[in-house]
């Protein structure tokens, strides 16, 4: 299946380290966080996760559940577990999906479908297009994807920071600019007619150009 921005999250049962679950149902009316990973134990994962744990509040403040996958089954994801809050002081505090048959990794695309059906005897360098994260929004749609290389470390600040420009765009006719974050200036969309905008920003805007309109965050 090939997957983009406005596509809905395929929909999927699976066993968790917090017990089996419904994909669409566990997200409920939420946002989510749906990142995953080639395998356990590998090191450059295992500092995501911990680093993740540590920042959940955040997400929490974002009405965003998180949820993780790695190509390998839930007793392993248990095992690891401890291994992280070793290293990085921070127990995994939100479910990891065990994909020990390659079901929703290949649902995703994430995989090839002649991938086979087991975790068994692969190799990080086997699943390393298992590298992805993907922002869901409560109506099951993707509102943004990522896809990192094993070697490069996710940058969560920045996941958080997606998560709060597409949560504002969802609300309101705006978009923001490069490098934007939480209660800078918008720009109002090119949807929306110089009319229209009046009425929804009577104070006016700053235009740099005619179709660069810039407006407080609303």
């Amino acid at each position: 299946m090939t997957l983009s921005i406005g596509s809905i999250a395929p929909d999927f049962q699976a066993d968790t380290t917090e017990g089996k679950i419904s994909f669409h149902d566990w997200i409920g009316s939420s946002w989510c966080l749906f990142f995953s990973h080639p395998k356990d134990f590998t090191p450059v994962c295992t500092t995501e996760l911990g680093c993740l744990a540590g920042m959940k509040s955040e997400f929490d403040k974002r009405n965003c559940k998180i949820i993780g996958l790695s190509v390998d089954p839930v007793e392993d994801h248990t095992a690891w577990s401890k291994d992280i809050a070793a290293a990085t002081g921070n127990a995994i505090n939100y479910p990891m999906i065990g994909d020990a048959e390659l079901n929703v990794a290949k649902l995703y695309g994430m995989l090839p479908g002649d991938a086979g059906n087991s975790s068994k005897g692969r190799t990080p360098i086997d699943n390393q297009t298992v590298r992805n994260i993907y922002i869901i929004g409560p109506d099951k749609a993707i509102k943004a994807m990522i896809t990192y290389p094993m070697s490069t470390g996710r940058n969560f600040d920045e996941v958080l920071r997606l998560i709060d420009s597409c949560q504002l765009t969802a609300k309101h006719q705006v978009a923001t600019p490069v490098n934007w974050k939480h209660g800078e200036d918008v720009i109002i969309v090119p949807a929306v007619s110089n009319e229209q905008a009046k009425e929804k920003y009577p104070d006016g805007w700053k235009a740099p150009l005619p179709y660069l309109r810039i407006v407080p965050a609303p």
